[in-house]
């Protein structure tokens, strides 16, 4: 005998990358809890939601439990992109319960709140700040317990059929409150600080009857509200990126580096080129889009050190401008991996990307809030497995120190993570400084050994010759080889 699952319809928030967190939206007709300090963004995601959801098929009502009016509140949201001023009024209520809270007594704040209801019938109830109203009640004059309030309102909110949050400002996650139990949703927002750098993070701590996704999740407020930015999933193109006769290799774009990796880069693969400052790394990067852009392949670069403009030239900003390349900004305080992530594998969706340039590690390390720091080498690890799953190219560059005692590759110890890797070099010769370059490794694919000379003009990078009859290139002062 088999037993049917009840179907639990999931609500979409309209927070993006909320969804996500929370495996696949909010449960339809849930008891949540939006909790965190003050300045964390809570009322900010309940109206945000509220306003996605609100329709004369299914009313809310806010409840305020405030000194200030909820005028004043709502001058303050008007402010974002998400509100929307024919739905006050028409399907959103707001109802000020700061007479009933100032007597103390949270029987006459339950009787309120559950006449306003019943008289309404709405399908979301939100109450801004709980909080208050547990201070109100510690006043001594209410005829109810604590304990018994919030059991008391889970239940006409269950018996409501409405989707319900409690607003509350909480400290710590650790503070006993029989609220977090009742409730079927925990929504903790956090600021973390770190020297001077402030970032919002996100817990979903509990979900009834739904996986969700583990950990703290960055988000951003800005004009259109708040935006979460989940860990980068791995994910398939809808549709293919080329056709069937496409080139099973991508061409660099630059004359000789093709012949040296074997025919060019293998499509869908990773590669890391790693030099001192001035080495080329940059030019490299650009020529890879650009000659995308010449056999029809769109491209997107998220650059951290210059900026995607006249800096690296002409063709490649005429391309920016023509949208072809897309951009990421990377200017924004407070930067994740995550973040970067998400707007990376967006833009590869909008433009069915090809090719992609993070131009350069070691600015995007500079470029993150100091919490993620840390953790910049597992999150890079994620990052570059999502890009892949794409079937876009990545080329990723990286600033090294020329240590002519060492040969290394990367200072994050991730050149594992990439399938192929170009090394850049300086060597002293006759009193004069030389560039030479090497195709390190290509995965499962025959390339070049040489050390070659290139040189850098007004029309890119230009591979030259070996360079004959000396030995101990790498030492960066090579001498000549003696024969024997």
């Amino acid at each position: 005998m088999t037993t049917q699952k009840a179907a639990i319809h999931r609500l979409r928030t309209g927070v993006p990358g909320l969804d996500d967190v929370l495996g696949g939206g909010l449960p339809e007709f849930s008891f949540n809890v939006i909790a965190g300090a003050p300045g964390c963004g809570k009322t900010t995601l309940a109206h945000q939601i509220m306003f996605a959801l609100a329709s004369h098929a299914c009313p809310a009502i806010y409840f305020t439990v405030l000194g200030e009016p909820p005028l004043k509140m709502l001058r303050y949201q008007q402010q974002f992109n998400f509100f929307d001023d024919t739905k006050v009024n028409a399907c959103v209520r707001f109802v000020n319960l700061s007479e009933e809270a100032s007597t103390g007594d949270l029987s006459k704040v339950l009787a309120r709140i559950a006449s306003e209801v019943e008289a309404h019938g709405p399908g979301l109830v939100m109450v801004d700040s709980f909080r208050s109203v547990v201070l109100a009640g510690d006043g001594g004059n209410s005829f109810i317990t604590l304990q018994s309030f919030v059991q008391q309102l889970g239940m006409l909110m269950t018996s409501w059929q409405a989707t319900s949050f409690l607003i509350g400002e909480y400290f710590t996650d650790t503070e006993p409150n029989p609220v977090f139990t009742v409730a079927d949703g925990l929504i903790w927002m956090r600021q973390s600080v770190e020297r001077n750098s402030i970032v919002r993070k996100m817990e979903i701590m509990k979900m009834r009857g739904q996986a969700t996704l583990a950990g703290l999740h960055t988000f951003r407020i800005d004009a259109d509200g708040l935006r979460v930015f989940p860990p980068p999933q791995l994910t398939e193109r809808s549709e293919p990126v080329t056709g069937l006769d496409a080139p099973s290799r991508l061409s660099m774009g630059v004359e000789g580096l093709n012949e040296m990796m074997g025919g060019g880069l293998p499509r869908g693969y990773s590669l890391l080129v790693a030099g001192p400052t001035g080495s080329g790394k940059s030019v490299l990067a650009s020529r890879f889009l650009v000659e995308g852009a010449r056999n029809g392949e769109s491209g997107v670069i998220a650059a951290f050190e210059q900026r995607p403009g006249k800096s690296r030239g002409r063709e490649l900003s005429e391309l920016i401008a023509a949208g072809r390349i897309g951009v990421i900004d990377a200017r924004a305080p407070g930067l994740s991996v995550d973040e970067i992530a998400t707007l990376l594998i967006a833009e590869v969706r909008r433009l069915n990307a090809v090719r992609v340039v993070i131009d350069s590690l070691s600015g995007f390390e500079l470029a993150l809030a100091p919490t993620f720091r840390e953790d910049f080498r597992e999150s890079l690890s994620r990052l570059v497995s999502a890009l892949a799953s794409t079937g876009a190219t990545v080329l990723m560059t990286s600033e090294l120190e020329d240590r002519y005692d060492d040969l290394r590759f990367s200072p994050y110890g991730t050149a594992f993570l990439t399938d192929a890797i170009i090394v850049q070099r300086y060597i002293e010769v006759e009193s004069r400084l030389k560039r030479v370059i090497a195709v390190a490794k290509i995965r499962d694919s025959a390339h070049s050994n040489e050390l070659r000379l290139f040189s850098i003009d007004e029309h890119g990078l230009s591979i030259g010759s070996m360079l004959e009859g000396y030995e101990g290139l790498l030492g960066g002062r090579p001498t000549l080889r003696r024969d024997t």
